[in-house]
């Protein structure tokens, strides 16, 4: 059930370099490696994880893969699957226990088949490994799989876990109890922060944070022209003029009142780009929040209507025009995450049941997925387009959507989830809900954000030096290149 991911290759470092500000942090990174690479030679550093699309892993893996490359280490990707779909709910079940969440008690037949899978998905990868190499394992799916394969081929194994939750609760305490068995094999585990890290790897982990690529089709900079080719393109814009490409294949899909998701058309265009756009974009899940940050503008909605005496009146106009837009990708497009279509039902229903003017006013949409050169580029327009980008998670293990919308200078609005507090400073880089199930409490820093022009502005600013100092690949692959070398430093194969 192993899959190798292929990875087109296209952005060297000297892409990056070319880059007035991004050209330090590259520089820095082919100096440390000079002395660092040459330690790894002969070895083939395996990633794994359980999708090759949708969710922050595989986000990340497709160019810091190509940068290891360039850098001289032999570095591979693959996906582990499995044909029985009751391990991928197991599977998301251990995910929101580590959140914190409630959910059926773990037993013995979960154990069972976590076991299989992982036997499975072990035997599937077995030849491909030889002695001297590193696994690298990401998150709790493929866990079980790399723990058999470090007692069974003499390879080292690092466990990377990106989901966290900074208290111990009951829900924390069966997840960790479960996956312990597992985890202790490994050589070293990887967190997001410290706060993540259960008690018995305390002594045995580390932190490295999440990044993002700045050159990637989601994070570059678009043109003017680009930008609006891409908004028609994908239909979020109805075309007035001839553009260039032609229309993409897969356009995003609005929900309408009918609870079907359909063409966007010009009688129900969503306003981009002359109306404010508040914005969320995340995974079809119960923990981004999605349905209390609906609450929160239809809250800010009926403020309006009840306060709208003076119509002179700029930040009421603003208001009265502000739209909100729910986006996610396709359920189905994501394989890991089974709970999708059940959470984006469960949003239709809310949807629905709204009064027809406020349906016209916040716009649930579906993104392809199935050119993901496509995908991302409609993001990185939304993105772009939108006057607040928010995150508004109950439990976060860090939220790369947040990096991407401060890396464009966005006004941001996150919750508190700890690995949100990881990158917005309240009030410097952005802003923090401290309730984020508060719909008052949500309207009125929507409310207050909307109002701040200069405040969005200077946020903003901060916000993309904050990333560019903290959170760019570069200083990913340098923290990887140094965890990588120490656990081959005193290893005679």
């Amino acid at each position: 059930m192993i899959e190798k991911v292929a990875i087109n290759e296209g952005l060297k470092l000297a892409d990056y370099e070319a880059i007035a500000h991004l050209s330090e942090a590259v520089r820095a990174l082919r100096a440390e490696a000079k002395d660092l690479v040459s330690r790894l030679k002969g070895r083939t550093v395996w990633m794994v994880n359980s999708t090759a699309r949708g969710g922050g892993v595989a986000e990340m893996l497709p160019q810091m893969v190509t940068i290891f490359r360039e850098l001289g280490v032999n570095m591979e990707w693959v996906v582990i699957g499995s044909s029985d779909p009751r391990f991928f709910r197991l599977t998301k079940q251990l995910h929101n226990l580590i959140h914190g969440s409630p959910t059926p008690q773990l037993t013995g037949d979960d154990r069972a088949l976590y076991d299989a899978v992982s036997r499975e998905n072990a035997d599937s990868f077995r030849a491909h490994l030889r002695a001297g190499d590193l696994l690298v394992v990401h998150d709790p799916q493929p866990l079980g799989m790399g723990a058999l394969l470090r007692q069974e081929v003499d390879v080292r194994a690092v466990f990377r876990c990106h989901i966290g939750l900074d208290e111990v609760t009951t829900h924390t305490r069966s997840a960790w109890g479960f996956l312990k068995t597992y985890a202790e094999f490994y050589d070293h585990s990887i967190f997001t922060t410290t706060e993540y890290i259960p008690d018995f790897l305390k002594g045995s982990a580390g932190v490295i944070r999440p990044a993002i690529d700045p050159l990637g089709h989601k994070n570059r900079d678009l043109r003017l022209t680009r930008l609006m080719g891409v908004l028609c393109n994908s239909s979020l814009v109805s075309e007035q003029q001839s553009i260039v490409p032609l229309d993409y294949t897969h356009t995003v899909m609005r929900l309408d009142a009918n609870r079907q998701f359909v063409s966007i058309k010009p009688s129900s265009g969503i306003g981009i780009p002359f109306r404010p756009i508040v914005t969320q974009i995340s995974r079809w899940d119960r923990l981004k929040g999605f349905k209390h940050l609906l609450d929160g503008f239809v809250q800010l909605k009926k403020h309006v209507e009840n306060n709208n005496s003076n119509k002179d009146d700029e930040h009421l106009r603003r208001l009265q025009l502000v739209r909100l837009v729910l986006a996610g990708p396709e359920p189905a497009a994501v394989a890991d995450d089974p709970e999708a279509t059940e959470v984006l039902d469960e949003l239709i229903t809310k949807y629905v049941e709204l009064p027809k003017v406020l349906q016209e006013e916040i716009a649930i949409v579906s993104l392809p997925m199935t050119v993901k050169k496509e995908n991302e580029l409609i993001v990185n327009a939304l993105q772009r387009s939108s006057t607040v980008i928010v995150q508004n998670s109950l439990r976060e293990g860090f939220g790369l959507t947040v990096t991407e919308a401060m890396w464009k200078r966005a006004a941001v609005l996150g919750s508190s989830a700890c690995g949100i507090r990881q990158q917005i400073r309240d009030g410097v880089d952005g802003w923090l809900i401290q309730n984020p199930e508060d719909p008052d409490e949500i309207s009125t820093k929507l409310n207050e954000i909307l109002k701040n022009s200069s405040g969005r502005v200077k946020a903003g600013q901060t916000a993309q030096r904050r990333v560019r100092d903290e959170f760019l690949v570069f200083s990913q692959v340098s923290s990887w290149l140094k965890t990588l070398v120490e656990r081959v430093s005193n290893w005679t194969t």
